[in-house]
C-alpha cells in the first residue's frame, strides 16, 4: 500500500515536449504556474518483511516505459536494492527494524519513521549523453507488534501504610513497549489470591501518552494481621495478536505517609546550547511534601529516560538539577524528552512525576560535507572519473551531494566550481531542504582529448554562518579513447630466483604487456592484483618493474606467486594478467640460535669426571651447509668438553664445591656457511653441596673457662659455643646440645645459637669447676659432628688463677663420659674440717721452712756430700727442682725466700705437652680469666680458692709454656690442690667423638685409676701435671 507524488527531472526532448505541454496549459489556464509537482515519492511498508518484498515499481509510478531505461540504488543500501530493468524496488536480506533504525531510535508517540533512497535512472535508447534522471524517495516505516511490554523487573513493591482510606490510589511502574500506536500497550489487569481479592483493586490512568497502572485499595488494611500480600499484575499490547507479560507485585502493609510530593509544573520545558560543558546546569525542578521529617524529604530521580537521555544528563537526587553529563551534539540529538520523579523518603514512599522536554539550540560548529559520487553508468575510482571524449555537452560525470548538519542560517550552502574548468554545477532536484542538496556536475563543452586529457576540478562549498564554514573537495575527469583491444603478456608464467637478505627497493623482474590500440587506449597501467603481494612488492604502473619493498627472509617465505595486471586507459578499461613466481634462495643470514638465552645446571658435589653436566640444544634457520652447527667450550680451560651432534656437556674434573661452588663459561656455535657466523650463551654450573666437612668450633678454646659466682640466678648468660661448617645450605645449618658434664641439670644450651645460660641456681656442692661437653652437629644426610668442651669455674672469686687453669688442665685428659661438674663430696660439716686442716698445714710449712734453712746450713758445711741442689735423682715429673738464683719464691715466716725448682728437662717437656693433647689455635692469653689477687686468704673463708691453696711443704707443679695454664713468654707456678677439692670421676673408658675442630678435645688413652679423683688419699698420687695430697689448707 503505498501513495505517490514524485518530481521528474527531465532533460533534451523530454524537457522540449514539458515546455509544450505547459505553454499550452497556459493558454487554457491563466496564471497556473508550468513544473513538476514538488514532493517526493512516498511509501509505506510494515518492518521486519522478508527478503525480496516489493516496495514499489518507479517505472510504473512514473509512467516510464518498461524497457530501456537503466534504474540505479544510488542511497538506501544495504536495507534496499533496485531492479535495473524495471525499477522495481525490493527489500534485502537485511531485515528493515524500525526500532534499531539510526534515525527512528529516539522518535516518540506521534512521530514518523521513514528511510530514505535515491534512484538514478538513465535512457539507453537516446544514450547516456543526455543524462541520468534522479529519482529522490522516502519509505515510511511502519511498526508491527514484534515487541512484548516488560516490566522493569520481575518483581515490583509496593508500600501501602496500613490506615490507608478506601479509595486511595498507588502508582505502579509502567512497562515499557519499543513499539508504537496501537502496538504499544493497551491494558492492564490484575489478579490476587481470596485475601488480597478484598482488599486491591486496579485502575489504569491516563497521563498524556501512557497508561498509568494504579492500585485503588478497596478493604481495611490490618498490619497487625498480614503485612505482605502478593499479586499478579499482567500488561497486554495492542497488537494483533496481543503480546502479554507479568509480574509479581508485592505489596508491603506500612505506617502511613500521607502525602505524594507534588511539583511545581506538570511539564517543564528548556533550550540548551550544544557543545555545552558536562557540569552545566540546564533547569531545576521542584516539588513539595506536605508531610514532615522523612516522609517530606524528596529525592529526584529519571524516569522513563533513554540511554542518550542517560549518556547526556544527570539529576542531583536532592536538588533537582538538571545538569550535562556528557558531549551534547545536536546533529546527533536535537531534542530530549523524558520524566523526572520526585519520591519521599517514607517507608511507605509516595511519588509523582513531571515531563521535561530539553531543545537543542544549534552552533556552527559543522562545516559543510562535499560528497562526491558516480552517477548513473559514470564510475569513479580513487576519486577519478573516465569520461570519453564523444561525450555530448552536459553529460554529467559525478552527482555532488552539499550538506551541512547545522541548520537554520547555519545550514544554508552555497556550493561552486573553482577554477577555469569546462564542468559547471547543475541542481540535480528541486528539493527545498536547505541541509541537503544534489547537484550534477556536467561537462559546459566538448572535451578534446589530444588537447587535455584529464581535469582536476575542485568544489567549494560554504555556509551561512557567522562566522562562515568552508569546506572543498576534487575530482579528477580523464578523458579517455575508445578502447576494443585487450593488454596480453608474452609469456604468461614468469619465473625467477631472488637471493634474500636483499635492499628494499631492489629490482626483481620486468613484466611487459602490449596493446594493440593505440594512442591512449595502447597505453597500460601496470598493477598487482594480490593486496598481500602489493604490501611485499611494487610494480611500476608505466614500465611493469617489479621491486620489493622489503627484504625477504627465505627462513620465513621461500616462494612468492601472485598475479600482475596490465589495463589500458580506455573507456572501459581492458586488463590483461600473468602469473608472476619469484623463489628466494638461501644466503647465510641467520647465526646459530640456542634454545634458551643462557643455561644453568646443578651437579653433585665429587661427581666422578666424563659424566654428563647438561645438554643444550642450537639450531639453524638457514639450509644445507648453512645450517650445519658446531659447539666449541671458550675457554677451553679443560675442566668441560662438548659433545657436538648430541649437545651434552661433559665434565672432565671432580667437583668439591667447598673449593669452587660454580662454574661459568660460554658455548660458542659456528655454522659452515662462508663467511661462518656464530653465536655464544652463558653456561652455568652449580656444585651442589654434600655433606662432607664436619662442624668446626670457633669459640670458647677448650682450655678456656668462664667464671659464675654461686649466687647466679637462672638464665644467667655462660658462654655462647660459636662453630662453623664449610658446607652449605641445611648442611651447614647446626644444632647444639650438651652431652656431658651437667648432671645436675645446671646448664641448658640454645639448640640453634649455641648460648648457654644457668639453668637453675647453684648450691654448696655445686661449687668448683663444671667441664660441659657441647656436640655440634649438622643437618645434612647422614649428619657429622664436633665436640667442644666448655668449662665454667664457680666460686666467689678467681683469685687463684693457677689452680683454675690446673683443674681445666687436668679436665683435658679426662674421659670425656666421666663427669666434672663441682664438688660431689661436698659436707657442711667439712667446713670445721677445713679450718682444723688449715691450721695444721700452717705448722706443717712453718716445720718445713725449718728444715729447708738447716738442710741449707748443712750443705753449704759440707760441699763433698753427693747431693746437690738442683740435680734430678729420679725421673718423678713432680720432683721440687732448683730455679735459678734470682728467682723468687715465697717468703715465709723468716723472710728467707725459697729457690725456685729447676725447669723441665726435654723429655719430660715433651711428655708434658703430650699429655696435654689440646690445639691452641686462635688461642691468646685473654682465652682465660687471669685474675692476680692476693692469695692469703684465712682459714674457714668461703672462698673455695682457698682450698685449692696448699700450705705443705709437698713440691709444686711447674707448667711449660705449652700447657694451657701458661703464658707464650712466662712461665707459672701452681699450688697443689687438696685430694678432696677436685670434683669429678674418671674410668678407663674414652668418649670422644670421631672428629674434632682445631678447639676440640681428643681423646687420649685413659690415664687414670677407676677411683675417683676426689677421694681422700692416704699418699700422694701423681698424674700427669696434677699432684693430688690428702692435706688440707
Amino acid at each position: 500500500m503505498f501513495s505517490v507524488s514524485f518530481r521528474v527531472m527531465l532533460s533534451g526532448e523530454d524537457m522540449a515536449v514539458l515546455r509544450w505541454g505547459c505553454l499550452v496549459l497556459l493558454t487554457i489556464v491563466l496564471m497556473v504556474p508550468c513544473g513538476a509537482v514538488p514532493s517526493n515519492n512516498i511509501y509505506k511498508l510494515s518492518e521486519e518483511q522478508p527478503p525480496n518484498t516489493l516496495i514499489g515499481s518507479l517505472a510504473a509510478d512514473l509512467g516510464l516505459p518498461d524497457s530501456g531505461h537503466l534504474y540505479k540504488l544510488e542511497v538506501g543500501s544495504p536495507y534496499l536494492r533496485v531492479d535495473s530493468k524495471t525499477g522495481e524496488i525490493y527489500t534485502t536480506e537485511i531485515p528493515i527494524d524500525r526500532e534499531t533504525l539510526s534515525d527512528c531510535r529516539n522518535l516518540f508517540e506521534d512521530d514518523k519513521c521513514f528511510l530514505e533512497f535515491e534512484v538514478s535512472i538513465t535512457d539507453m535508447v537516446k544514450g547516456i549523453g543526455l543524462g541520468p534522471r534522479l529519482i529522490e524517495g522516502i519509505i515510511e516505516v511502519l511498526d508491527i507488534n514484534d515487541n512484548t511490554p516488560q516490566f522493569s523487573s520481575p518483581i515490583l513493591t509496593l508500600s501501602i501504610p496500613e490506615n490507608t482510606h478506601t479509595g486511595t490510589l498507588f502508582s505502579i511502574p509502567v512497562a515499557v513497549d519499543r513499539d508504537s500506536g496501537s502496538n504499544g500497550v493497551a491494558e492492564y489487569a490484575l489478579s490476587a489470591g481470596p485475601d488480597a481479592n478484598q482488599l486491591f483493586g486496579l485502575q489504569v490512568a491516563e497521563d498524556v501518552d501512557e497508561k498509568i497502572p494504579q492500585v485503588i485499595v478497596i478493604g481495611n488494611l490490618d498490619r497487625e494481621k498480614k503485612d505482605s500480600y502478593d499479586l499478579n499484575i499482567r500488561v497486554v499490547d495492542g497488537g494483533k495478536p496481543p503480546r502479554a507479560s507479568s509480574a509479581l507485585l508485592r505489596i508491603t502493609v506500612t505506617d502511613q505517609n500521607d502525602n505524594a510530593p507534588k511539583f511545581e509544573k506538570n511539564q517543564y520545558e528548556a533550550e540548551l546550547p550544544e557543545n555545552s560543558p558536562p557540569g552545566h546546569s540546564v533547569l531545576q525542578v521542584r516539588a513539595n511534601d506536605a508531610d514532615t521529617g522523612a516522609n517530606g524529604d524528596i529525592d529526584y530521580s529519571l524516569h522513563q529516560a533513554s540511554d542518550t537521555v542517560q549518556r547526556l544528563l544527570r539529576i542531583d537526587r536532592s536538588t533537582g538539577i538538571i545538569y550535562v553529563k556528557g558531549l551534547v551534539d545536536r546533529e546527533e540529538d536535537n531534542l530530549l524528552k523524558f520524566y523526572v520523579v520526585a519520591r519521599d523518603r517514607g517507608p511507605n514512599s509516595k511519588s509523582s512525576k513531571a515531563q521535561v522536554t530539553i531543545s537543542i539550540k544549534d552552533q556552527n560548529d559543522n562545516a559543510p560535507a562535499i560528497e562526491i559520487r558516480g552517477i548513473g553508468l559514470v564510475i569513479h575510482q580513487n576519486f577519478v572519473a573516465n569520461i570519453s571524449e564523444d561525450m555530448p555537452i552536459g553529460t554529467p560525470v559525478a552527482l555532488v551531494q552539499v550538506s551541512d548538519r547545522d541548520e537554520g542560517e547555519n545550514a544554508v550552502v552555497t556550493c561552486v566550481v573553482a577554477g577555469d574548468v569546462p564542468f559547471q554545477l547543475r541542481p540535480a532536484s528541486e528539493s527545498a531542504n536547505d541541509r541537503k542538496r544534489k547537484y550534477f556536475l556536467q561537462t559546459t563543452t566538448l572535451l578534446d582529448y589530444e588537447r587535455i586529457k584529464d581535469y582536476r576540478i575542485e568544489i567549494v562549498a560554504v555556509d551561512s554562518g557567522n562566522p562562515a564554514l568552508s569546506s572543498t573537495n576534487s575530482l579528477k575527469v580523464q578523458v579517455t579513447d575508445i578502447n576494443d583491444n585487450t593488454p596480453s603478456f608474452s609469456p604468461a608464467l614468469l619465473e625467477v630466483n631472488f637471493a634474500e637478505d636483499n635492499q628494499p627497493g631492489d629490482k626483481v623482474i620486468d613484466v611487459v604487456a602490449t596493446d594493440a590500440d593505440s594512442g591512449v587506449n595502447a597505453e597500460l597501467v601496470y598493477s598487482i592484483i594480490e593486496s598481500s603481494a602489493a604490501s611485499l612488492f611494487e610494480i611500476n604502473s608505466n614500465t611493469g618493474e617489479i621491486r620489493v619493498r622489503n627484504q625477504l627472509d627465505r627462513e620465513d617465505v621461500e616462494r612468492y606467486e601472485f598475479g600482475v595486471a596490465a589495463a589500458d586507459k580506455g573507456v572501459p578499461s581492458k586488463t590483461g594478467t600473468a602469473i608472476v613466481v619469484i623463489n628466494v634462495e638461501d644466503r647465510n643470514d641467520n647465526d646459530p640460535k640456542f634454545m634458551l638465552s643462557g643455561y644453568s645446571f646443578s651437579v653433585n658435589e665429587n661427581m666422578p669426571p666424563l659424566n654428563p653436566v647438561g645438554v643444550v640444544t642450537v639450531s639453524d634457520a638457514d639450509k644445507g651447509e648453512n645450517s650445519q652447527v658446531t659447539l666449541f667450550v671458550e675457554p677451553d680451560n679443560g675442566k668441560f668438553i662438548i659433545q657436538n651432534g648430541t649437545g651434552t656437556i661433559l665434565s672432565s674434573i671432580s667437583f668439591d664445591r667447598e673449593k669452587e661452588s660454580t662454574y661459568t663459561f660460554r658455548l660458542k656455535a659456528v655454522d659452515a656457511g662462508d663467511p661462518p657466523r656464530s653465536s655464544y650463551v652463558g653456561v652455568t654450573i652449580n656444585v651442589l653441596d654434600e655433606n662432607d666437612n664436619a662442624p668446626y668450633v670457633t669459640k670458647p678454646a677448650n682450655s678456656s673457662y668462664t667464671h659464675l659466682k654461686p649466687s647466679s640466678p637462672p638464665d644467667t648468660p655462660v658462654e655462647v659455643v660459636k662453630a662453623e661448617d664449610i658446607d652449605a645450605g641445611v648442611n651447614a645449618e647446626l644444632y647444639y646440645t650438651i652431652t656431658g658434664g651437667n648432671p645436675h641439670g645446671l646448664f641448658q644450651i640454645s639448640h640453634n645459637s649455641g648460648e648457654i645460660k644457668l639453668a637453675q641456681g647453684f648450691t654448696g656442692k655445686h661449687k668448683g669447676l663444671h667441664r660441659l661437653v657441647v656436640r655440634v652437629s649438622d643437618k645434612g644426610k647422614p649428619p657429622r659432628h664436633t665436640t667442644a668442651l666448655v668449662h665454667v669455674y664457680v666460686n666467689e672469686t678467681t683469685n687463684n688463677v693457677t689452680l683454675i687453669e690446673g683443674l681445666v688442665g687436668h679436665s683435658l685428659y679426662t674421659p670425656l663420659d666421666r663427669d666434672i661438674a663441682g664438688d660431689p663430696n661436698y659436707d657442711p660439716a667439712q667446713r670445721s674440717n677445713i679450718v682444723y686442716g688449715s691450721l695444721a698445714g700452717i705448722a706443717g710449712v712453718i716445720l718445713i721452712i725449718v728444715a729447708v734453712v738447716v738442710i741449707r746450713y748443712w750443705l753449704q758445711n759440707d760441699t763433698k756430700s753427693g747431693y746437690q741442689a738442683g740435680k734430678k735423682e729420679n725421673k718423678d715429673l713432680y720432683a721440687p727442682k732448683q730455679g735459678p738464683k734470682n728467682g723468687k719464691g715465697k717468703k715465709s715466716k723468716k723472710n728467707k725466700a725459697p729457690k725456685q725448682p729447676k725447669q723441665l728437662e726435654e723429655d719430660e717437656e715433651a711428655s708434658l705437652q703430650k699429655g696435654f693433647g689440646f690445639n691452641h689455635i686462635k688461642e691468646n692469653i685473654n682465652d682465660s680469666p687471669r685474675i692476680l689477687l692476693p692469695l692469703n686468704r684465712q682459714p674457714g673463708s668461703p672462698d673455695l680458692g682457698c682450698h685449692y691453696r696448699s700450705n705443705s711443704p709437698l713440691p709444686s707443679i711447674q707448667l711449660q709454656p705449652q700447657s694451657p695454664s701458661a703464658s707464650k713468654k712466662h712461665l707459672a707456678v701452681q699450688d697443689l690442690p687438696a685430694t678432696n677439692t677436685f670434683v669429678g670421676t674418671g674410668d678407663n673408658n674414652s668418649t670422644g667423638s670421631d672428629q674434632y675442630s682445631d678447639y676440640s678435645y681428643k681423646a687420649n688413652p685413659p690415664k687414670y685409676s677407676n677411683k675417683q679423683v676426689g677421694d681422700y688419699a692416704n699418699t700422694a698420687v701423681y698424674h700427669n701435671g696434677i699432684y693430688w695430697t690428702n692435706r688440707l689448707c
